[in-house]
């Protein structure tokens, strides 16, 4: 008997229904007709241990305790799905034929592996253990994938790397977040402090923004626009380039400070003739951005219809698993394999009658092109998230489904579409010896931004034909008064591109390199549940569309030191996990410096300053801190 074993039971009812009919259902899996069977974990069925598992002394959280380092690692069932890892361990030991088909990617990899790992099986058998990868569960798709299946060996460096991560954040969630838990008791606090290793930068980040905000002081500057003509009076304007003798009267950002001076300049310019110096025309090309991975999608979704990061994931999970519209959808890939081309016609009829697009945009594309994201180098265990040849009507999903249905169709259907063209144009022109520059852009041919809304250029003048040398005439010279202004509040986009592109907020020139090279905070399925996190812990808060750090949250973050506070800690386990996936690092490498790390941070919690906990709320401290009240710290 060969032996499915899928990561949920939806993914599982689809490998099924891609296998020989007649079936027979069985509690807790699908036997079909040649005798195989299909079963499922229902996600993790497996989890890390308690610390009172290991010893019935860590029920009390101690100081003295801390740090706790399993000697020999254990993995609990889950209580609520203990019947399913029973059906699930028997069929294994009854089967000849393993085949592990947890979604493509980290985690899905090791959720599957630690369950078979529970049954001591033959390394014979363990050698044979096979590997299917699906990300589509329409039924040509998953046969598509069946004759495709590979060898699980070769997945074995992923399953490790994802077993580091999961202790490694048992290790620093359960250690760290007892010794600030401890230490916010001396200070009056009686709640929980849970600390993580992805959730505290996040929460560092937002307390970050929301201090320069709060000590931010405006400042005024100058802007001096020049208002020119040609010979046929044709009107515009170009703006002042401060020279380098005009520093000492700049900010760091090169902007005006002294109204004298920008006075001066205007008064200096009036009246006077000016000459284009230099001109710089080019017609310049756009390409259509590539189609989505799941943080891709929650920016866009939260700039479009202001849905939070975990609403989308919610709303996705539903268009895979249970309409089948949608491929994998916690994919951080954005590309396609080469072959996925020739479903692109039967993809964008889906569409058109779906009514993911309207007909009109579907049948402006053109199936015959090919875009840059059809590159199989760039394709990973997974795919871009993209609609599926399924054809149903579109009553069937809710507005908000249909919403993000739309924009994952918009995204693939833009591949198919021509290169957005404009001219631009650069002028430089010298008024009695100051430099001002005028630039402009002209639509040429929208192309795929026909798609995406765009109507003409906003904000951007149109220039009249110039051409080096030309003589102009300066009419007046004006000063425009500006203030200084804060940095915005973070809201649900502007904090996850933050998240996905956190080296932006890094000065460490070797960790910004690091997480450039990464995918930045948590991974595609983590971030929106993270997110979730710090709002159930209230860390976090809403005011309307923005975000903003609680009082318990800014304190938390003044008391941790900067390494637990900052991404460059989880910049390094990153790149450190990717390469344990690479086979370029090794399990113990990874973990060895992470104890000396773990142990400095718990020895600075013990000797952290009461004073530092002066923002927390004071809050009786009615309990014992026990199994019921520790925090779960699964990838936080």
């Amino acid at each position: 008997m060969k032996l499915y074993i899928a990561e949920k039971p939806s993914l599982g009812r689809a490998i099924a229904d891609a296998l020989p009919k007649p079936h027979k259902k069985h509690d807790g899996y699908i036997e079909v007709a040649n005798g195989d069977c299909v079963s499922w974990c229902i996600g993790h069925l497996l989890e890390q241990a308690e610390p009172d598992d290991y010893n019935e002394q860590y029920k009390k959280w101690r100081f003295d305790d801390l740090p706790i380092i399993p000697q020999q690692w254990q993995l609990k069932a889950k209580s609520k799905t203990r019947k399913q890892l029973t059906v699930l361990k028997k069929l294994i030991k009854q089967a000849d034929q393993l085949v592990h088909a947890g979604d493509p990617d980290r985690e899905g990899q090791l959720l599957v592996d630690e369950v078979i790992e529970q049954v001591k099986l033959s390394q014979a058998k363990k050698q044979q253990i096979q590997r299917l990868l699906i990300s589509d569960l329409n039924v040509s798709a998953v046969k598509k994938s069946l004759q495709n299946v590979r060898s699980n060996r070769e997945f074995i460096p992923l399953s490790v790397s994802a077993l580091a991560r999961s202790r490694a954040d048992w290790l620093f969630g359960m250690n760290l977040t007892r010794a600030y838990t401890l230490a916010g008791q001396k200070a009056g606090f009686g709640n929980v402090l849970s600390v993580g290793r992805v959730q505290t930068p996040i929460l560092g980040l937002v307390v970050q923004r929301d201090n320069e905000i709060a000590n931010f002081v405006p400042k005024p500057f100058y802007e001096v626009l020049a208002h020119l003509s040609t010979e046929n009076k044709e009107p515009f304007t170009a703006k002042w380039q401060p020279s380098k003798a005009c520093e000492p009267y700049q900010d760091e950002e090169g902007r005006v400070l002294h109204r004298g001076l920008a006075e001066n300049v205007a008064s200096r310019i009036s009246n006077q003739s000016g000459e284009v110096t230099a001109l710089e025309q080019k017609q310049k090309k756009q390409q259509a951005p590539l189609p989505y991975n799941l943080s891709a999608l929650q920016i866009d979704a939260a700039k479009a219809f202001s849905m939070p990061a975990q609403k989308v994931l919610d709303i996705c999970q539903n268009l895979y698993e249970r309409h089948k519209l949608i491929t994998y959808p916690r994919s951080d890939n954005r590309y396609l394999p080469k072959d996925h081309h020739q479903e692109a016609a039967s993809i964008i009829k889906a569409i058109a009658i779906n009514g993911g697009q309207n007909d009109t945009h579907c049948q402006g594309a053109d199936v015959s092109k090919r875009s840059k994201c059809f590159n199989d180098a760039k394709v990973a265990a997974h795919h871009a998230i993209i609609p599926t040849a399924k054809q149903q009507k579109s009553a069937s999903l809710s507005v908000e489904e249909g919403k993000v249905y739309g924009l994952i169709s918009r995204h693939y259907l833009i591949q198919f579409y021509p290169d957005y063209i404009y001219n631009e144009t650069k002028a430089e022109i010298t008024i009695n010896g100051g430099i001002f520059k005028a630039n402009a852009k002209q639509d040429v041919s929208l192309g795929f931004k026909a798609l995406m809304g765009k109507t003409a250029l906003k904000d951007e003048q149109i220039l009249p034909p110039l051409i080096k040398g030309q003589q102009l005439q300066c009419e007046r010279g004006e000063v425009i008064d500006k203030m200084t202004s804060p940095p915005a509040h973070f809201n649900d986009a502007t904090l996850l591109s933050a998240m996905t592109g956190i080296s932006r907020y890094v000065k460490d020139p070797e960790i910004k390199k690091i997480l450039k090279e990464t995918d930045g905070l948590g991974t595609e399925a983590t971030r929106a549940g993270i997110l979730e996190l710090l709002f159930r812990r209230q860390f976090l808060r809403r005011q309307g569309k923005l975000i903003l750090a609680t009082d318990t949250g800014k304190a938390l973050i003044s008391a941790l030191p900067h390494g637990l506070a900052s991404p460059d800690l989880t910049a390094k386990w990153e790149a450190s996990l990717g390469d344990i996936a690479e086979q370029q690092m090794s399990y113990q490498q990874f973990l060895n410096p992470l104890l000396v790390d773990l142990a400095a941070f718990v020895e600075l919690a013990k000797n952290c300053d009461s004073n530092v906990f002066a923002q927390l709320p004071k809050t009786p401290q009615k309990r014992r801190f026990t199994r019921k009240t520790k925090p779960k710290t699964k990838s936080a």
